[in-house]
């Protein structure tokens, strides 16, 4: 595939695509926009009250409903209410199964993809349904923090089966990396370790019972589910969206006197500190996508772009960190900061587990000497030395 502004190429056996420039990109540029091709919400996160559209993740609570819950505190009071981005007056609901979204365009085009299917099986508010008990499996297999979701699976199952052309949609998720193994180093996935062996089998009975599986029966082999785990677990994009962080970038983008800016300020400063003390990091709503585009986007430790979030709903927007030049690689980063910040030997156990891959990056090559130990490790050697 190749635009304007990038071209996607075979990199090696281990890497598969990668995503390269066509153009001199500056540091803030975006490269891309997407949309995913299907998404879904946590499960865990959409129990513990996190309020996201069914579709497209947009946050369903005002910015103080948000930071009031955060905090738990019901008489917090956030100043300048019109930079809230939330629109209660537009969100409606599936009359039949209760699923929330942020406008009828995201309720119609979700019916039109995948919804008609899974509430035509399923009404989510009756407990002993066969996708509610599918879910509540999950849960109780998969703890927060939250990398993935079962219902994420069942999407794309009802996908398929909506579709007028089921081929197509089949194709286009053929394209996604789906190894459960590198065979070159011998790395199996994590969701796939011989401790999950009876969970992944009771899981995929359970899908085959909930969902008519005809037309992707291929999926629901013993094999072919493995690999639609690892499917999801090495391309799923995560999603993040939160109305109190975009009331936070419109307050700062305010043209305020002096004394109002300081009172802003130290205002923000405080609620995250409350935040922090009752939810720790899980601040937003959460969940994964499948994107095409980002899934050929390639890791590196030391990444020249990065994936955001900036419309607070499941739109991807890939932008350059750092000035890429033409025929250059767009990489991103598959860890979060912390974990970059951690010895070459952790961030590659990270990845392969995750992720299948051995990382040869130029700052993984450069540490390539290092001492095999985990930053963990390292810091007890700091203790004891000290």
């Amino acid at each position: 595939m190749e635009n304007n502004d990038f071209f996607i190429k075979i990199v090696n056996n281990e890497k598969g695509k990668g995503l390269f420039s066509n153009r001199i990109f500056k540091e803030g540029d975006i490269i891309l926009e997407e949309k995913p091709i299907v998404c879904c919400q946590f499960s865990w996160n959409s129990d513990y009250g996190y309020l996201a559209c069914d579709h497209c993740l947009r946050p369903l609570e005002t910015a103080q409903e948000n930071a009031q819950r955060l905090t738990g505190n019901p008489n917090l009071f956030l100043p300048y209410s019109e930079c809230c981005e939330t629109n209660k007056n537009l969100m409606t609901e599936c009359p039949a199964c209760g699923a929330k979204y942020c406008s009828i365009e995201c309720q119609n085009e979700a019916f039109q993809r995948y919804h008609s299917v899974l509430c035509l099986q399923s009404r989510m508010k009756d407990e002993s349904h066969s996708l509610t008990q599918l879910n509540e499996t999950w849960k109780q297999m998969h703890y927060p923090p939250e990398t993935a979701t079962i219902m994420l699976l069942a999407r794309m199952v009802a996908l398929v089966n909506q579709a007028n052309n089921k081929q197509d949609v089949l194709s286009i998720f053929s394209q996604f990396c789906h190894r459960t193994t590198n065979d070159t180093h011998e790395i199996a996935h994590n969701l796939l370790g011989e401790k999950f062996v009876g969970q992944i089998d009771v899981l995929r009975q359970m899908m085959q019972t909930a969902l008519n599986t005809e037309y992707t029966a291929h999926w629901f082999t013993p094999d072919g589910f493995r690999s639609l785990l690892a499917l999801v677990g090495t391309n799923g994009q995560g999603i993040g969206t939160s109305a109190f962080s975009r009331w936070v970038k419109n307050v700062s983008a305010l043209d305020l006197p002096k004394d109002q800016r300081i009172y802003i300020d130290k205002l923000i400063n405080r609620i995250y500190d409350d935040m922090e003390e009752v939810v720790g990091s899980f601040l937003n709503n959460e969940g994964s996508g499948l994107y095409i585009l980002q899934s050929s986007v390639n890791h590196s430790c030391t990444p020249n772009a990065i994936a955001e979030f900036p419309y607070s709903n499941n739109t991807l927007v890939l932008k350059a960190i750092r000035d890429i030049q033409v025929g250059e690689e767009i990489c991103t980063s598959y860890l979060d900061e912390c974990e970059l910040e951690r010895s070459r030997y952790s961030r590659q156990k990270a990845l392969s587990s995750l992720y299948l891959f051995v990382c040869h990056c130029d700052k993984c090559q450069t540490q390539i000497n290092d001492p095999n130990v985990t930053s963990d490790e390292e810091l007890d050697d700091d203790d004891v030395s000290s």
